[in-house]
């Protein structure tokens, strides 16, 4: 796209307020043009396979993230995988670690809240037809603890076969004597299996111990 043209745009949000309104807002801004809206991911991708919007392909998606059905990390994953040139931003009021990174691993190229202004929103959208990525304070730190509890979870493939034990066990309630008593252990040695636990999950206490063990499938 030349810098002279206007950026098309497509909104995939299943709110038909929000879709209206962003719709109108970029009515005014001259280097945006709004070709179509969809109210899902499974919408727009029908849109999209049909050849857009009268034989118009969007240069922009702008995607929400919780939608019915598919939603818009899958949305974003698939349209990329059929149309490698898009380029798409998720535009949502959700904010958690787990699901900024995973749009990102998606490909969007920014995660934007809702909250940002009107000027904030058209600086994010230059920049993603730039593929330059551009987030709030709030979404990079989301992003970053995302990325360290990713890699503390990996890290968890380096438990020894002791280690998963007392892990397994802290998860089901039981104490250091109870594990110690199940495990013919000291109760001095559990404390050591304890405090290693809390160094390679990365927790701060028995509860986010037992948090780890059961997202891991580890625990009942």
């Amino acid at each position: 796209m030349n810098a002279d043209e206007q950026c098309k745009v497509m909104i995939v949000d299943d709110h038909e307020m929000v879709r209206t309104g962003l719709r109108t807002y970029l009515m005014l801004e001259p280097k945006f043009q709004v070709i179509g809206e969809a109210g899902s991911g499974e919408e727009a991708l029908e849109a999209l396979s049909r050849g857009g919007f009268e034989g118009a392909m969007p240069d922009l998606v702008l995607m929400d993230l919780m939608m019915p059905g598919m939603d818009g990390v899958d949305a974003a994953r698939e349209l990329l995988k059929r149309y490698p040139a898009l380029r798409i931003m998720i535009l949502t009021s959700f904010l958690e670690d787990d699901k900024v990174v995973e749009a990102i691993e998606a490909g969007a190229v920014s995660y934007v809240l809702k909250t940002v202004s009107a000027e904030e929103l058209i600086y994010a959208m230059q920049g993603a037809m730039r593929s330059m990525p551009v987030m709030s304070g709030e979404v990079s730190q989301s992003l970053t603890r995302g990325l360290r509890r990713r890699s503390s979870q990996e890290a968890g493939a380096g438990l020894t076969e002791r280690e998963r034990e007392v892990l397994m066990l802290i998860a089901e309630g039981k104490s250091n004597k109870e594990i110690g008593d199940e495990l013919f252990i000291s109760i001095k040695t559990v404390k050591t299996h304890v405090s290693n636990l809390l160094v390679k999950c990365e927790a701060e206490d028995r509860t986010q111990l037992a948090i780890y063990a059961h997202r891991k499938g580890w625990a009942k």
